[in-house]
């Protein structure tokens, strides 16, 4: 798997920002990828070591919308741990 497959974008959401105050940065990642891969792509991506990686999948949720059933996608995101003096900018 390519470094883009593994870590396809970090999580922009209100708890996640919160969470980057403490050094946990929270990324969108692939279904198949594992805990070692992930640090390897944080690495190359952004040239940080990450102390721990924890994985979470998210459900996927159903919908009702315009009276019609639907999905929400569901998928698995990566909670990334680092260091107290290392920082991760997003552009």
């Amino acid at each position: 798997m390519t470094i883009k497959t593994i870590i396809k974008n970090p999580r922009v959401t209100e708890k996640a920002s919160f969470t980057q105050e403490h050094n946990i940065y929270t990324f969108d990642v692939s279904s198949s990828a594992n805990k070692t891969e992930i640090k390897k792509a944080v690495f190359t991506l952004y040239k940080i070591n990450p102390v721990k990686v924890n994985i979470l999948s998210i459900p996927r949720k159903h919908i009702v919308s315009k009276g019609k059933m639907g999905v929400r996608g569901g998928g698995r995101k990566a909670l990334v741990y680092l260091k107290k003096g290392d920082k991760i900018e997003f552009i």
